[in-house]
């Protein structure tokens, strides 16, 4: 069943069609960046091949937006801690182990928090920022998806330059 992609598993049949998606593609981002980035070396997990990010900042910040998004779903303002973890995004110092334990925690805790919200209209108003820019539920849960996939590929891309550079 693995083989098949996450969307493709007849899974999750207990939830709304847009909550399920979104499980899917988090589902599909976790085994995706492993597959491509958790064998990586504390080295090329942190390097930055022609200036582009590193996986670690990817995985990071995969994590890291995640759990913000989610905070403006559930209608909640971002938590000093929340601020403090977006600074250090950058900071690519960061060991395989410990990112990939952030990833699947992160994975977690966005499933738990995602049925949380399985209730509520996906019509419902939401904010995002401190400029409290308009959108709704719905539109947070699917920017969850989005997002975490947009950075998936990117993580993924420069892993693939990180090996090719292995066989040079």
């Amino acid at each position: 069943m693995k083989n098949r992609e996450p969307w493709l598993r007849g899974t999750l049949t207990d939830l709304s069609a847009i909550h399920r998606a979104v499980l899917h593609a988090l589902q599909l981002a976790e085994e995706d960046l492993t597959g491509w980035c958790a064998e990586l070396s504390f080295e090329e997990m942190n390097a930055s091949p022609g200036g582009i990010p590193p996986v670690a900042f990817h995985l990071k910040h995969i994590s890291r937006s995640i759990d913000r998004l989610l905070t403006y779903a559930e209608g909640q303002a971002l938590s000093e801690s929340q601020m403090a973890a977006l600074h250090d995004e950058q900071d690519s110092k960061a060991s395989p182990e410990g990112l990939f334990i952030e990833l699947r925690k992160s994975m977690e805790n966005a499933s738990a928090r995602i049925r949380g919200l399985a209730d509520c209209s996906l019509e419902t108003s939401r904010t995002v920022g401190r400029s409290s820019l308009p959108t709704t539920l719905g539109g947070l849960l699917v920017h969850v998806a989005d997002h975490t996939q947009r950075h998936v590929g990117q993580a993924i891309t420069t892993a693939k330059i990180i090996r090719a550079t292995r066989r040079a």
